[in-house]
């Protein structure tokens, strides 16, 4: 398996559609199912990269993208928020809860793994 991607979001549908794009170009995709869970399997596993859903229960996603950014071993991983919350200021808002990118649901399938694929390679570049 490539890199590994921790996907944090509610919905099973959405998690399987982005599981199935992405298991197809050799990323392992892990699934937290809210954002509480998705705080502590960040600090467990340490992902790649992480796809965060803005609308969760238990702890909203601008919070998810917060906490992990206090914490000193995930600070450097990239989060990109995955969400339907596309109205004017919200790709702002994710990024100043410490997003480093927003792809608006619904995803298009054709170009997705490369979306994903070029986030890597800002990090990479970053370093």
């Amino acid at each position: 398996m490539g890199k590994k991607i921790l996907y944090i979001e509610d919905n099973e549908q959405n998690y399987y559609l982005v599981q199935f794009i992405l298991k197809h170009h050799e990323y392992e995709v892990l699934w937290a199912k809210d954002g509480k869970e998705g705080i502590e399997m960040a600090a467990r596993i340490q992902p790649d990269l992480i796809l965060l859903d803005i609308q969760l229960p238990i702890v909203d996603g601008y919070a998810v993208a917060k906490a992990i950014r206090r914490n000193p071993q995930l600070e450097d991983i990239p989060i990109v928020a995955l969400t339907s919350y596309a109205m004017l200021g919200d790709r702002e808002k994710a990024i100043e809860a410490g997003c480093t990118g927003y792809i608006e649901k619904p995803i298009k399938p054709e170009i997705f793994a490369n979306q994903i694929k070029a986030y890597f390679e800002k990090n990479e570049i970053a370093k």
